[in-house]
């Protein structure tokens, strides 16, 4: 009778526990591998990785965060123990990661680019839709803010300190080659538009509406399918002791600075507080290995660490979300 007693108490606990965070972690892994088998075996045709990440980064994600944002009164982004918790959560890290290289020669563009690794989250391809599934859509203002960082200062932080380690570069050549990537960058346009049909208090047209959420509704299943895609075509060879630190610190550090800035400093809603760290523990995005190889920097190394990064998640995410649960 105790036996089945505790099975039952068991049962009990790992259903309501388990069961959400199944419900979320799988479909979304599931999606990441369709994704990568579709990669593996090619038979969607060798362009369909490409096409894919261009829809999803030109047209059906920049729906939701114009949506998103549409929708939100300015005075709600203003939030600075958001912005800060976030923030930490790159800093951190990412100095750790900068300061290493440096003490063992590593040239200063490539350090940033290491940095890059150990900081830049998947905000995109995995965030919104992980954190619309866990949290709904109350993640969708703190959501878009965490990727507006990502997308905005920190990726041009990178470039900025990968050209001024190029040789001849002058600093308003630097400015101006930031600034042209920024405002060519869909996924800050995007946010920034819908804020400014907020702010001068514009409604959408009922058509518009649901244009948008028939285009972003795409956005979620084609950005996961795309990230598998992705991983799968990664075949240059890395250095495991640097793609492991890399992702330790990604996966453990950058998290656990946020959950402590975001849940013992500030105070914060709860659905974006857990916004924030679990957008803080996403892996690596694949724009950090878009620009290595723009660069030629690092190129292996950070394919390692967008591979290894994404395949570990797996466990780190399930783990972070049953204790959200």
């Amino acid at each position: 009778m105790k036996i089945a007693g505790a099975r039952c108490a068991s049962a009990a606990v790992w259903e309501p526990s388990v069961l959400p965070v199944l419900s979320i972690a799988l479909p979304v892994f599931g999606l990441i591998l369709i994704g990568g088998f579709a990669g593996k075996t090619g038979f969607l045709g060798k362009d369909a990785t490409g096409a894919l990440n261009m829809f999803v980064v030109y047209l059906s994600l920049p729906a939701v965060m114009f949506q998103a944002m549409a929708h939100i009164p300015p005075a709600q982004l203003n939030n600075p123990g958001l912005v800060a918790a976030f923030c930490a959560g790159i800093a951190v890290p990412g100095a750790m990661a900068l300061l290493i290289a440096r003490r063992i020669g590593v040239p200063p563009g490539d350090a940033a680019l290491q940095a890059l690794c150990a900081t830049f989250c998947n905000t995109g391809y995995m965030g919104i839709p992980l954190c619309r599934m866990a949290f709904g859509d109350d993640s969708l203002v703190p959501g878009v803010i965490c990727m507006v960082i990502t997308a905005c200062p920190q990726f041009a932080l990178a470039i900025a300190l990968i050209e001024m380690d190029r040789p001849g570069q002058a600093p308003l050549r630097v400015a101006a080659k930031v600034g042209g990537a920024l405002v060519r960058n869909p996924l800050l346009i995007s946010p920034v538009a819908g804020l400014v049909v907020s702010a001068l208090g514009l409604p959408l047209p009922l058509v518009l509406e649901r244009f948008l959420t028939i285009l972003g509704g795409a956005a979620t299943p084609c950005a996961l399918v795309a990230t598998g895609m992705m991983v799968a075509e990664t075949t240059e060879r890395f250095r495991p002791m640097l793609v492991g630190r890399l992702v330790m610190l990604k996966l453990l550090v950058q998290p656990a600075v946020a959950w402590v800035v975001a849940y013992r400093l500030v105070d914060l809603p709860s659905a974006w507080a857990g916004t924030v760290v679990l957008m803080s523990a996403l892996p690596t995005g694949a724009s950090a290995f878009i620009l290595a190889k723009l660069y030629g920097r690092e190129v292996a190394s950070t394919s390692g660490v967008v591979l290894v990064s994404t395949v570990v998640s797996f466990v780190t995410l399930s783990v972070l979300l049953t204790w959200f649960a």
